[in-house]
């Protein structure tokens, strides 16, 4: 296993690396405010960070990743266009697996630019994939815009639109979801009978908890408007399915997702910014005959992510997490910004997984 001097060695020779191509080397603070936190990613984010208090800051978090803080930065008084790289510790919590470290290094690459976007993601992509040249990995591709463009299209109401999409990071949810929009999932007896009802309301029993009597009845005649609401169509269905399974190499699955498109023709301005992508990954020198392409990928593990979304990983080790991940985080610079936005992507690499992986090729 590599010690924390090789690893710190190999880190700031990437840095280094980055620097040459352009960027600004930065250092935020190792701990965050939990309020920003917790406003991004909701009270989940308290079972994977590291929690503690200050009489005068309150609640604060050691850093989960870089990105946060680099965005507030350069939302606050960065310069544009502007790219900055940095390296140092960052903390997540397992208490589902003790094999996994809680702490260790992340190198990244961030580009704020606002002219080339297809240009800039393909720049991040290029210069990860140079970083990791000569070690067994696989990359994956996706585009999280795809699929949001397509729920965002759907005829039907907005807030059954609003339900998907806040769901789309939780497949399971999302696709039970789906199926009672789209008619094909009964409501369980229990709800049809209070939807039925001619006063949901008139009960006996104390009223218990935080919700009041105005609340519930809003919330009951929201689901009688939802039960009358016409099921999604079999034709966007069936493209939202074809789309979700949509695995090829790169030009392939844009061949693929412009037949979705007639279906979906929400989708089409999303595949426009792919074909651009693919362009500029070519003129970068990246095979993207050979480039894998998922249009679900990053789903789980990608919330802020909102575009182009990547990640490499170890053919022969499974076991391990992914050597480098990232993608394009628009939404973010517009939440952090109060109002202002930039277009920005990014990506992050794991100096010590990448020497693990080195020593075990010897």
């Amino acid at each position: 296993m590599p010690n924390r001097s090789q690893i710190q060695a190999r880190a700031a020779m990437m840095r280094v690396r980055f620097e040459a191509a352009g960027a600004q080397v930065v250092d935020p603070p190792l701990l965050q405010s939990a309020e920003t936190l917790l406003d991004l990613y909701g009270e989940d984010i308290r079972a994977r960070a590291y929690v503690t208090s200050d009489a005068l800051r309150g609640e604060q978090m050691l850093r989960p990743d870089f990105t946060l803080p680099v965005v507030q930065m350069h939302m606050r008084d960065g310069a544009e266009p502007a790219r900055y790289t940095y390296s140092g510790e960052v903390f997540r919590r397992q208490e589902h697996d003790p094999d996994r470290a809680n702490e260790y290094i992340q190198v990244g690459y961030e580009v704020f630019d606002r002219d080339d976007p297809a240009g800039a993601d393909a720049e991040v992509f290029s210069l990860m994939a140079l970083q990791l040249r000569g070690l067994p990995l696989r990359a994956a591709t996706g585009d999280i815009g795809i699929l949001t463009a397509a729920v965002e299209g759907l005829r039907t109401t907005e807030r059954r639109k609003a339900a998907l999409m806040r769901h789309l990071w939780r497949p399971r949810r999302f696709r039970i979801l789906l199926d009672r929009f789209a008619g094909r999932k009964a409501p369980s007896e229990e709800r049809a009978a209070l939807l039925d009802a001619a006063d949901p309301m008139a009960f006996d029993a104390p009223m218990i908890g935080k919700r009041r009597k105005a609340e519930i009845a809003a919330r009951i005649e929201a689901l009688r408007e939802d039960r009358d609401t016409p099921p999604i169509s079999d034709n966007e269905l069936a493209g939202l399915e074809t789309l979700l399974n949509v695995r090829e190499t790169m030009p392939f699955a844009l061949e693929q997702l412009r037949d979705v498109a007639v279906d979906l023709p929400q989708i089409t301005p999303a595949l426009d910014r792919l074909e651009a992508r693919v362009a500029a990954l070519q003129a970068r020198g990246v095979d993207v005959e050979r480039l894998d392409f998922e249009a679900a990928y990053g789903r789980t593990s990608m919330e802020y992510y909102d575009g182009f979304v990547f990640g490499f990983y170890a053919e022969g080790r499974p076991d391990l997490p992914p050597i480098a991940t990232g993608g394009r985080y628009d939404a973010l610079t517009r939440q952090l910004g109060r109002g202002d936005e930039i277009p920005a992507v990014g990506g992050v690499l794991r100096p010590d997984l990448m020497l693990e992986i080195e020593e075990g090729a010897v």
